[in-house]
């Protein structure tokens, strides 16, 4: 039986490489697309982290993307956080998020404060040495064929000089001196959001009793960076589960509609090779597990060569666009190897009840 269905397949080579194709598009779609979303968001995760901030207050209409609503108060506010009896570090930021050749925050820091939550390491270069220097991670300067000290790169339609590269995972991968990017976006003397390092820890409650107390200081938002990292998941972000969900729908219909159509033409055009089996006393459930052994084969085909372009589509990207993070679980590829799977034999179904069906009598007078 193998071998008549392999011999199935490859007396229409044409229709089985597109239902191949169709099945390894549809695994392409589910690995890579939840790679690039999930990636990102793990990556923004990671990179949070490494700021090395306990707490961070930001103003009331800061949206849940902290920092992304432009610098609406006062960056002296740093002063009255750093006054608090357990706050070591505050450090004033503002993020402000620009479309270029891609999407990024750009982070302007106060070189001094934002250093001391978390020192830079630096691989070559220097800090800030003027108002328009910017330190970039070593993500950044391995990109475009390579970025290195000294250099010019425009960053909000201003040139700006690569004056240090540093180890990735501080927030951003840009940082210009934040009285410049104040100045750039209008809003001088201003910042979006205030990372505290605390004595311990341990005092995270009791430092945020004190700001709540803190006169002008009771409508400000206030979490720890541990609160927030594991409230960032895709529901929390707008449109990202939906999307998400939308693209894997998308392919599991592609995989459904072709591998449906390829067996319902490959039933019709066998109907006499049905009523031979028939009247040689195949019975129905012989016939549909012929039907679904072949889908099978074509599922499993389709799979191994979405898997392996996945790869080569990852190479691709990485290539192109270093900073962008695309990772390649396993929990996703079994995910994309079950619904393929499943929707390949769903949509082989109806094909294989059809077949079995058939009277062998009128499956022989067929033409």
């Amino acid at each position: 039986m193998n071998k008549l269905i392999f011999g199935n397949l490859v007396y229409r080579p044409l229709r089985s490489l597109l239902s191949l194709t169709a099945v390894a598009i549809e695994v392409v779609m589910i690995v890579s697309v939840t790679a690039i979303m999930l990636g990102m968001l793990s990556d923004t995760k990671a990179r949070t982290s490494g700021i090395g901030a306990d707490l961070f207050v930001s103003p009331a209409n800061t949206s849940f993307l902290v920092g992304v609503s432009g610098a609406p108060v006062s960056a002296k506010v740093a002063d009255v956080l750093g006054r608090l009896p357990h706050v070591a570090i505050a450090a004033p930021v503002t993020v402000t998020f620009v479309t270029g050749k891609s999407l990024e925050n750009i982070f302007g820091i106060n070189y001094e404060s934002f250093n001391a939550l978390k020192p830079f390491v630096f691989i070559s270069g220097t800090p800030f040495q003027g108002p328009f220097d910017v330190i970039v991670d070593d993500v950044y300067a391995r990109s475009d064929k390579g970025h290195h000290v000294g250099e010019q790169i425009s960053i909000m339609n201003h040139l700006f000089r690569i004056c240090g590269i540093v180890e990735s995972g501080r927030g951003g991968r840009k940082f210009i001196p934040l009285t410049t990017l104040d100045q750039l976006i209008g809003s001088p003397g201003n910042a979006s959001i205030f990372y505290l390092k605390l004595d311990t820890s341990n005092n995270e409650a009791l430092v945020e009793q004190e700001i709540r107390q803190t006169p002008g200081m009771g409508a400000y938002k206030v979490q720890s960076i541990q609160d927030y990292l594991s409230q960032m998941t895709p529901s929390r972000l707008p449109g990202l589960e939906p999307a998400l969900y939308t693209v894997i729908g998308i392919a599991c219909i592609i995989g459904f509609l072709v591998i449906f159509q390829s067996m319902y033409l490959a039933v019709m055009e066998r109907t006499r090779e049905i009523g031979i089996l028939k009247a040689l006393g195949a019975s129905k459930a012989y016939i549909v597990s012929a039907i679904l052994r072949e889908t099978g084969m074509l599922a499993v085909g389709g799979i191994v060569l979405g898997i392996a372009l996945s790869f080569v589509a990852r190479a691709t990207v990485l290539e192109k666009f270093p900073t962008i993070v695309f990772p390649i679980t396993v929990q996703w590829v079994l995910w994309a190897t079950i619904l393929s799977l499943v929707g390949a034999l769903i949509g082989a179904v109806y094909p294989a009840y059809k077949a079995a069906r058939k009277d062998p009598i009128d499956a022989l007078a067929y033409e």
